[in-house]
């Protein structure tokens, strides 16, 4: 590794994603007590532009942070933190100063994981950062599996967002070399799930009652934790063999099944709390009334808040956009959704 005077740049766009199968609970370093599958989005992403400097420092690194073209401070010290973490196992950092430009398609607060596509842009850019300094460049493959790994270590929903379309991140007997680690592409999927759709009904853009970290951690003391694990592997293994056969009706029951457990986990709780509201539910009911009347495959689920994401596939596109314009808008804030398909994973800008 040499020094330079020189800043150079690099930037990413990587995406969020919405999981399937949930995982809530965590152990170690950032592993999740059950294995999940995730769909990756293509319109909510993050896009990271990082200029850096090798070698004009040596009690690194030295960051600033912008979002959104201001400074940052908290997420500022939230990198700062993770750096730190990783800097044994990327003693560069120590040397590096980096500049760092994020900023996100999507409002902050829209249900969407912001983390998730935050973290995997910025963790891209860092190892573009690695590969130029040291002088050796990994295959794809194997870059990829690095990014989801180091991903992870900064936020365990970002491990996924490092691949297209469906993403399982955890060990599964169903899936060749799945790991805790790092996650995968599912690659046999029947042709009607590879262009399902997402449109995430904005219920709330306030702050969540319980910050995800904290959810997890109260995991560890629930009374139904070792059975949410068990029936999380089950319920994984179940949609697997969906997303193989092409079983919309299934995808769909599975899906809201593993939506409502999720949510049930954190009112069972101690403390227990309630992140969903009334809307979240007129939401749910409208939808199941709508599946039932039209045969249309749409289901719902919900990440840690209160907000509802549908899937649908995309032959139904009109059907459900003309549902959701006058059944389910006035039910959301300020009447605001979000308009998603499935991506194909990040893409390189710079």
């Amino acid at each position: 590794m040499s020094s330079s005077q020189t800043w150079k740049k690099v930037a990413w766009r990587s995406p969020s994603n919405i999981a399937l199968i949930k995982y809530w609970g965590k152990y170690g370093r950032q592993l999740p007590r059950n294995p999940s599958i995730s769909m990756t989005l293509k319109n909510c992403y993050t896009e990271t532009e990082m200029e850096y400097r090798f070698g004009n420092v040596s009690n690194g690194p030295v960051l600033d942070f912008r979002f959104q073209g201001k400074h940052d401070e908290i997420f500022a010290a939230r990198l700062m933190h993770y750096l730190d973490d990783i800097s044994s196992e990327k003693p560069f950092l120590r040397n590096l100063e980096m500049k760092v430009s994020s900023s996100n398609s999507f409002p902050h607060s829209a249900g969407v994981a912001s983390s998730a596509s935050s973290m995997s842009a910025f963790v891209l850019c860092m190892l573009v950062a690695e590969s130029e300094i040291i002088g050796v460049e990994k295959d794809e493959e194997e870059f990829l599996k690095e990014a989801s790994s180091f991903s992870r270590l900064a936020s365990g929903s970002a491990a996924r967002s490092l691949y297209g379309g469906f993403v399982i991140w955890g060990e599964s007997a169903f899936i060749p070399h799945s790991s805790s680690k790092y996650a995968l592409p599912v690659t046999e999927v029947s042709p009607v799930f590879r262009t399902y759709r997402d449109a995430v009904m904005i219920v709330s853009s306030k702050k969540k009652t319980m910050a995800s970290t904290r959810g997890h951690k109260l995991m560890e003391d629930h009374p139904f934790a070792q059975e949410r694990y068990g029936q999380a592997r089950v319920n994984l293994s179940r949609m697997i063999e969906i997303l193989r056969n092409g079983d919309q009706m299934g995808f769909a029951e599975l899906l809201e099944h593993e939506a409502l457990t999720l949510h049930s986990l954190m009112m069972s709780s101690i403390p227990g709390y309630i992140e969903i509201k009334a809307n979240t539910i007129n939401i749910i009911d409208r939808i199941r009334e709508y599946r039932e009347k039209s045969g249309v495959p749409l289901a719902f689920t919900l990440d840690a808040g209160p907000n509802v994401h549908i899937l649908y596939p995309e032959e139904d596109k009109e059907e459900v956009i003309y549902f959701i314009k006058h059944q389910l808008k006035d039910l959301c804030e300020n009447k605001k959704w979000i308009d998603d398909e499935m991506g194909t994973g990040p893409e390189r800008l710079i």
